[in-house]
């Protein structure tokens, strides 16, 4: 399997104290979604995902994409994170949304849920974080078990990734998931920081 060295620099971002301490030092900054914002992944989502569906959203971190998808009508998120730090934020946040539960696990081995809990895994990033880590192959492998072992008959398991796709797709087009896979390729976000 294929490392997207490419992609990763010298940070071990499938370690929680990495995690934990980044959300601490940018805690005054506020929420930050990777990749894409709500609104351009909602064409994507409302196409493969009904609102009515139990979602579990891995490597929620502090992004809002779970905030909004409530706001649109989803009904069901389950959030989880690495980060005991960025968990507890997202708890005290949303405490008074009952339509998004948030805990602290490791994807990697997300034995807490049963077989065929979930309707729909969104990945926004989590994937990539593990080909930037150690063991990266073997990582990815365990977390894409764990979706697989998670997704109900039918499920979707929708990754947003800005990795290179020859490298993602060996990981993921895998016979043991079976999963049929449709690749879109959309822009990346841009952010304008001029003053």
């Amino acid at each position: 399997m294929f490392t997207d060295e490419s992609a990763c620099n010298t940070y071990n971002y499938g370690d929680s104290v990495y995690w934990d301490a980044r959300y601490i030092h940018e805690a005054s900054a506020g929420s930050f979604d990777w990749y894409q914002r709500y609104h351009a992944l909602r064409p994507f989502l409302r196409k493969y995902i009904p609102t009515s569906s139990r979602i579990l959203m891995v490597g929620c971190g502090n992004a809002v994409m779970s905030e909004d998808m409530v706001k649109d009508g989803y009904e069901d998120i389950m959030n989880v994170d690495i980060s005991c730090v960025a968990i507890e934020m997202m708890r005290r946040k949303y405490e008074h949304v009952p339509q998004l539960k948030y805990l602290q696990m490791d994807v990697r081995d997300m034995g807490f849920f049963l077989d065929d809990s979930f309707d729909s895994v969104i990945d926004k990033g989590t994937l990539d974080s593990l080909m930037c880590g150690t063991d990266a192959p073997i990582s990815a492998s365990q977390m894409l078990g764990e979706v697989s072992r998670l997704l109900k008959p039918g499920g979707t398991y929708m990754l947003i990734t800005y990795g290179d796709p020859t490298v993602r797709m060996p990981h993921i087009n895998r016979p043991v998931y079976n999963w049929e896979i449709d690749l879109y390729i959309i822009r990346k976000l841009f952010l304008n920081l001029s003053v």
